[in-house]
């Protein structure tokens, strides 16, 4: 019986090292060389420049209309953690610089995999579906992975964000998602700012309140041991994920990393799916 495990990135591994990573991977746009810093997070010069010529202390990060820097290590974790786990197919809630390197992860395990199907229930294999509620960031994101990457599968689903409830509680989904089983889930979206709609005059699209996407518990039952989610920030969100999922799901919480990973380690479901689980840990496959 094959088992359900992770692999995860080098640790304490050095700025250098990281941007060597992506200069061998053909990204070394992505490295900045002069940083910009608003209360310890790292931004674009414009918001800066907004932040500096704000009078009225309203300047918020969250809202801002700027798109966001790259930020190494975080991209550098999720590049290793689908590259290492041998991805075959993932779903990116949001899109940003994300996109363009998990599309690049995505290449690379194709070109170790070849021509041949990584395994039986594998639909969309080396694909990459992104759903975003901004249809201007989705586009400058498509734009971005096509320069890059020329044989990109990336697939982009724009659908808007509103209010709904969960179990009792107040959260969001997007009106429409892709269809695809991923068997890795980035959570990065929506911006709980864009989220239309009211339930009893209550609503996330405010500074007070926090991101609570239910998105993934209402396909929960159809993903297959060995799926991975890993969750940029969103503490609150991955809490009420963890405390609404019905399956087993492992925890790796990164205080220092603002990160959740969630492993959905059960025995396997039948003989296509452990054929899923020997290809993720057979190093010859």
């Amino acid at each position: 019986m094959s088992k359900v495990n992770i692999k995860f990135p080098k640790k304490n591994i050095s700025n250098k090292e990281i941007e060597s990573l992506f200069k061998k991977i053909g990204l070394q746009k992505l490295i900045n060389k002069k940083k910009y810093f608003i209360d310890g997070y790292e931004v674009t010069k414009k918001d800066l420049i907004d932040k500096k010529k704000d009078t009225k202390d309203s300047f918020d990060i969250r809202i801002t209309k700027n798109p966001q820097p790259p930020e190494l290590r975080d991209l550098y974790k999720i590049y290793m953690l689908i590259v290492l786990n041998k991805r075959t197919t993932v779903l990116e809630f949001g899109c940003g610089f994300s996109s363009l390197v998990i599309s690049k992860a995505l290449e690379f395990n194709k070109s170790k995999s070849g021509t041949r199907k990584p395994f039986t229930r594998c639909e969309y294999p080396y694909n990459h579906f992104i759903i975003d509620d901004d249809k201007k960031y989705l586009n400058l994101t498509k734009k971005r992975i096509e320069k890059e990457l020329k044989n990109s599968k990336t697939n982009y689903h724009f659908s808007e964000c509103q209010m709904t409830m969960f179990n009792g509680n107040f959260a969001h989904e997007y009106k429409t998602l892709p269809r695809v089983n991923p068997d890795f889930i980035y959570l990065d979206g929506p911006s709980p700012f864009n989220v239309k709609g009211k339930i009893n005059n209550f609503t996330v699209a405010s500074k007070d309140m926090m991101p609570m996407s239910c998105d993934i518990l209402k396909f929960e039952n159809h993903l297959t041991p060995g799926t991975i989610i890993l969750i940029d920030g969103r503490t609150a969100n991955a809490r009420f994920l963890k405390n609404n999922f019905r399956r087993n799901w492992k925890e790796y919480y990164s205080y220092k990393e603002d990160q959740t990973i969630f492993l959905l380690n059960e025995r396997p479901l039948g003989p296509f799916n452990l054929e899923q689980l020997e290809f993720y840990s057979n190093k010859k496959k």
